[in-house]
C-alpha cells in the first residue's frame, strides 16, 4: 500500500493528548480496540461482557458512541477506556460530562496517544483521510488505531501496525466486531460479538 506524503500543519500535534498508562514490568497486555458502537446497547453490551472476559486492561475506543446514554455499559468494563470523538457524536459536552462521572472513560478530541510500557499507540477515529495518511507517513506511531469505516482491518504500514476493528454496532456490515491486542507480541486478533 502506497500512501502520498501529504502536507499537514505541525499545529495538529497540538491536538494530541497523552494518556500515559503503565504497564507491569516484564509482562504483556491485552488491549480491547472498538469502535462504532453508534448507540446499539446489546452489542456494546455483549462487546463488554467479551472484553471481561478477556482480561483486557486497558480499551480504546476509535469514536463514534453518539448517544450519551452509550456510555452507561462501557463504563461496566473492568479496564479503562480511552476514547476519542467520531464525527456522529453529536452531544460532546454531554458525553464528556458522562464520561467523568463513569470514572474509567477518558474522551479526548482528535488524537490520542497512549504509550503502554513503550507500545505508542495514537488513536483516532478515521474520518479525515489525510490526517490518517498523514500519521502513517509520519510513522511515529508503532501502532495507529482508527475507525469511521465500519470495516475491519489490520495491517502494517512501514513500521506501523494500523489495525481498525470494524464495528460494534453491525449496521453496515452485518458483522459486529471489537480487537484484541498482545502488547509484547503485537498480535492482533478480531472477535466477533
Amino acid at each position: 500500500m502506497q500512501i502520498n506524503a501529504l502536507e499537514f500543519p505541525r499545529s495538529v500535534f497540538e491536538w494530541v493528548v497523552k494518556a500515559i498508562i503503565q504497564q507491569t514490568e516484564g509482562g504483556s497486555m491485552l488491549i480491547g480496540i472498538m469502535a462504532d458502537t453508534h448507540d446499539c446497547l446489546p452489542l456494546v453490551e455483549e462487546a463488554v461482557r467479551v472484553l471481561n472476559e478477556a482480561g483486557v486492561e486497558i480499551i480504546l475506543h476509535a469514536g463514534d458512541f453518539v448517544a450519551p446514554f452509550t456510555l452507561a455499559p462501557l463504563s461496566g468494563l473492568k479496564g479503562n477506556l480511552v476514547g476519542v470523538f467520531g464525527n456522529n457524536d453529536g452531544d460532546r459536552a454531554l458525553l464528556s460530562k458522562m464520561a467523568a462521572e463513569c470514572g474509567n472513560i477518558d474522551l479526548r478530541r482528535g488524537i490520542a496517544e497512549i504509550d503502554v510500557g513503550g507500545l505508542v499507540i495514537g488513536l483516532v477515529h478515521g474520518d479525515n483521510p489525510a490526517l490518517l495518511a498523514a500519521l502513517l507517513e509520519e510513522g511515529s506511531y508503532d501502532v495507529l488505531v482508527s475507525g469511521h469505516t465500519h470495516h475491519p482491518l489490520i495491517g502494517r504500514y512501514d513500521r506501523t501496525l494500523a489495525i481498525n476493528p470494524g464495528e460494534v454496532c453491525g449496521y453496515l456490515t452485518g458483522t459486529p466486531t471489537v480487537a484484541l491486542l498482545d502488547t509484547a507480541t503485537k498480535e492482533t486478533r478480531l472477535v466477533r460479538l
